[in-house]
């Protein structure tokens, strides 16, 4: 009986264990800039969450037993920051992150004198603990409205803004998911047609600190909503649309929506100008 219960207890603590995801970021001896090779892996970890309906993030920063207390609290704050200020370049809701905190230093244990610097340089980390909805809820359904098609069929006039609905790019990058190239195909075939219309093609990204723009995972610039833009624009120009027609802008985060963050990295048509002679 009694193993019946030990081997139950394991088991239910190994449900919860699925529940979570972990990952930790090492760092060099008294630094807080993440090294290279744990930023690159630092980004798959985020690619594999990026699709979670995640209920909250917690962040921890840990030092080796090397310096004082008061330091070593500084320096584990500082990494668990720098963890923090990677979210955000890479459009991860800060809401989810519930905490951000530094633990200062782990004491090293008794080890043999060979091992002293390997433990060390494992308890000088990050770890970062992904906590999902279990099982993940369902979305909120978004209320009907006139389609982007119909909107760019119909009357058209100058200052008239046009969100391009189901065209969705994948977190931290300027292309879009498989599903959206069918959508702008069909949006490229009716602005191909409405050659008097003149517009600017606005990007958007979600989630950064303040206003500021995201970094393009693929070039490590800062300038994640022109690259969405220009993707949109060149895609249109490869379409029949006239680029004479068109341009493209980066609006950083200023302009939130305040619902999902999917709903954020978005691009958005402005209307500039409506030739009447075409008509």
């Amino acid at each position: 009986m009694k193993s019946l219960i030990v081997f139950l207890l394991l088991s239910f603590q190994v449900v919860l264990a699925q529940k979570e995801m972990v990952h930790q970021v090492y760092f060099l001896t008294d630094q807080y800039d993440i090294p290279e090779t744990e930023h690159s892996r630092l980004l798959l970890f985020l690619s594999e969450i990026e699709n979670l309906d995640i209920e909250k993030i917690s962040i921890y920063g840990f030092c080796d037993d090397r310096g004082s207390d008061s330091y070593n609290m500084v320096l584990s704050q500082q990494r668990a920051d720098a963890i923090k200020e990677v979210f955000s370049n890479n459009e991860f809701d800060e809401t989810l992150i519930t905490n951000v905190d530094g633990k200062g230093e782990i004491l090293l244990n008794i080890v043999e004198d060979n091992d002293v610097y390997r433990i060390r340089g494992l308890n000088r980390k990050v770890e970062i603990i992904v906590q999902p909805y279990d099982p993940p809820r369902e979305k909120e359904k978004l209320p009907e409205k006139e389609s982007t098609e119909d909107l760019l069929k119909g009357e058209l006039k100058e200052g008239d803004k046009i969100q391009l609905e189901n065209i969705y790019f994948r977190t931290g990058y300027s292309y879009l998911v498989k599903d959206s190239e069918k959508v702008l195909d069909k949006i490229a075939t009716i602005l191909a047609e409405r050659t008097d219309v003149y517009f600017t093609i606005e990007g958007h990204v979600c989630c950064t600190h303040g206003t500021r723009d995201a970094i393009d995972r693929k070039t490590k610039i800062r300038n994640l909503s022109v690259a969405r833009a220009k993707y949109v624009y060149d895609y249109l120009a490869k379409k029949g649309v006239s680029r004479s027609r068109m341009k493209y802008v980066g609006q950083r985060r200023k302009f939130p929506l305040g619902g999902a963050p999917e709903l954020d990295r978005r691009v958005e048509i402005l209307v500039t100008r409506i030739d009447k002679s075409k008509n």
